[in-house]
């Protein structure tokens, strides 16, 4: 019996694979959708996939996804400029932006404290958010972290540095389960987290 074994389908059920949360299955399924749709359909998935990754990078300010120098939120001069929210993701920016709720500025870590992952405080972006507070516009700092060890963690150490500059630093208040991710969070308890934050 010859052998079925078709390099490039599984070079791209390999590709799909190193998604996080796809298995083979899913992989395997998400393969043969492409392969059936029609030719330019494909095509297209794949240049929004590389323009994606060629034109999208961080913010200057913020440490966001941006196409530009500076996000829409760091340019928009509605905001109030004296709160920033810190988080860990760039998800967690839109997260917050669905409830309409904080009309502060935002800044990315790209990450959380974790030594058992050889994560430390200077694989983060927390060096740009130094920068950003030294222009004495920042009043409080609202630290948004997921409710983990890590995260808990990561709010700590910045506290413990943002603290002698006299800026309030608070945490959020979580109806959010301990553990749980902000980006499955619904709009209405992350407001309500917002909303009861606490100083650390």
């Amino acid at each position: 019996m010859a052998n079925y074994n078709i390099v490039p389908l599984n070079e791209l059920i390999a590709q799909f694979e190193r998604l996080p949360g796809i298995g083979k299955k899913t992989a395997s399924r998400l393969a043969y959708n492409i392969l059936e749709q029609p030719k330019e359909i494909a095509e297209q998935f794949a240049e929004a996939l590389v323009n994606a990754r060629r034109k999208i990078h961080f913010c200057k300010e913020c440490q966001a996804f941006t196409d530009s120098e500076k996000c829409g939120i760091c340019l928009d001069e509605k905001r109030d400029r004296s709160v920033i929210c810190v988080v860990a993701e760039p998800k967690d920016v839109m997260a917050f932006e669905r409830t309409r709720e904080f009309s502060g500025l935002y800044h990315v870590l790209h990450g959380v404290i974790s030594p058992m992952d050889g994560i430390g405080p200077n694989n983060l972006r927390i060096k740009e958010l130094m920068a950003r507070l030294s222009s004495n516009e920042v009043k409080e700092i609202i630290m948004a972290t997921n409710p983990t060890v890590e995260g808990e963690a990561t709010a700590s150490y910045i506290s413990r540095l943002v603290k002698p500059m006299g800026i309030k630093v608070t945490r959020l208040a979580y109806g959010i389960p301990v553990g749980g991710d902000l980006e499955y969070a619904d709009e209405f308890t992350l407001a309500r987290a917002l909303e009861g934050r606490n100083e650390i």
